[in-house]
This record gives structure tokens, sequence and C-alpha cells, in this order.
């Protein structure tokens, strides 16, 4: 789109999880503790697993923090039986607002994004309200100043990238979400360092904010992501580069 980067977006994010340190690394480490209590402490073995890692490599967590949530999840747990669920709505400026969230407690969490919704302006909504317009897609962000064009596209060709995006000063590769460990690991051991990676949810339609509206729905997201429960948030909004500085 015109004027806007979702890597600018990617980039604010992150300069606002860098004061969220700690709240970010607990999530992490819950993402982990059940991943490996679910289906093994070994990523190669543990699709989830893996991806909760490269997440929490991303937030610079720690390699030994890491392997303690690893150990923990394979071990005799925290005592604490966690439950996934997924919230779906739209927040202010009718955007819409997917989330993810570990809880060991489905009533109180219902009640306290219910809240926040409310609170903000939005409505949450019933299951597949808005999901119904979301695709699960591996997503990579690599600075442009590490790789020329040339042999970014063959890498790229060569293990299952399916698009490869110009986002100003960064490129963004796009895979099928079975595809993006193995394009991940291929760009590493290339000698890539990745900037930004993961399997999000690819909104089909987006909303373009800008202004008043811009700050109405970063309320809204810094509020739901400062939930403890909330893994992670999905959106259909971009925010332009100046309402972002």
């Amino acid at each position: 789109m015109a004027g806007h980067s979702k890597w600018a977006n990617i980039r604010h994010r992150k300069g606002r999880q860098d004061a969220k340190r700690s709240k970010i690394w607990s999530k992490c480490s819950r993402a982990i503790i059940v991943a490996a209590k679910d289906g093994g402490g070994d990523p190669g073995m543990n699709t989830t697993l893996r991806y909760a890692i490269d997440e929490a490599k991303s937030e610079n967590m720690p390699k030994d923090t890491i392997q303690k949530a690893i150990d923990k999840g394979t071990g005799d747990g925290d005592g604490v039986s966690y439950e996934e669920l997924r919230y779906e709505g739209y927040g202010p400026c009718g955007v819409a607002i997917m989330l993810d969230l570990l809880t060991d407690n489905r009533n109180r969490s219902a009640a306290e994004i219910r809240k926040l919704f409310e609170k903000y302006n939005g409505n949450l909504g019933a299951t597949g309200c808005v999901s119904y317009d979301f695709t699960p897609v591996g997503e990579v962000f690599l600075a442009k100043e590490k790789i020329d064009e040339e042999r970014l596209m063959e890498l790229a060709l060569e293990n299952g990238a399916t698009d490869v995006e110009d986002q100003g000063d960064a490129w963004r590769l796009e895979s099928e979400p079975t595809d993006y460990a193995g394009l991940r690991d291929a760009l590493e051991s290339a000698g890539l360092e990745i900037d930004q990676g993961g399997v999000i949810q690819k909104p089909g339609t987006t909303v373009d904010l800008a202004g008043d509206d811009a700050q109405k729905v970063m309320n809204f997201v810094e509020a739901l992501e400062d939930h403890d429960d909330v893994q992670k948030l999905h959106g259909n909004f971009e925010i332009d580069e100046a309402s972002l500085a």
C-alpha cells in the first residue's frame, strides 16, 4: 500500500515491547511450557515448540531461560494447567481483532477481555466473526543491507517462499506455514540474521489508519497486549509511518 509499510508497524511495536521486556518474556515462557508439555521438548519433532522458541528468540530471550521453560514443560510442570482460547471481535474504527490466549481461568479471561473491548468502544463477537478473513502464513523480515536482491530471490525460490515484498529498508518473505521453518533454516544457514519471523494470521483485507483513528486503535491494542493471558493479537489494520512517528 502506498505510504504504508508493515515493517514500520512491526518496528514500532518492537520498540514498545522493549519497555515491557519482562512481561513479554513471561508470555514467551508460558507458550514454550505449554508447547513442550503437549508435544515434547524436541523442537525438531514439535512444530508448535519450534515456533514458540523462534518467537522467544526474536524477543532476545536468553537461551538458558528458553531451556528452563522447556525443562519445566517436560518435567513436573508448574502446577498450573493452561487452556488455549481464541476471541474475535471489532475494535475502534471497525478494525477486526483476533486474540489467542493461554489462561488458567476461562471465565476470568472472558470477562476481562469483554470489558476491554467495551472500554475502547469495540464489540467482542462470536467465534468466526472475523477469523474467516485471516489466513495463516509464514513471514520473515530481513534488513536489505544484509543481502542483495538476486541472492535473496535465489534462496527464496529454492526454499519454499511464495512471495517476496519490498518493505522499504527490509525484505518481507512469505511462505506456507508448513514451509516456514525450512525457509528460516535456509536463510540462517546462509549466514543471515532474521529480524522478525513467525507464522502469523494474514488479513485478507486491511484498514488504513492515521491521526486520531490510529491513536484510538493503538491505545486499544496496547491495552489488550498488556493483558497477561493474551499471547498474540492479530488485526487487519495498517498505520501510516507519520502517525507511528
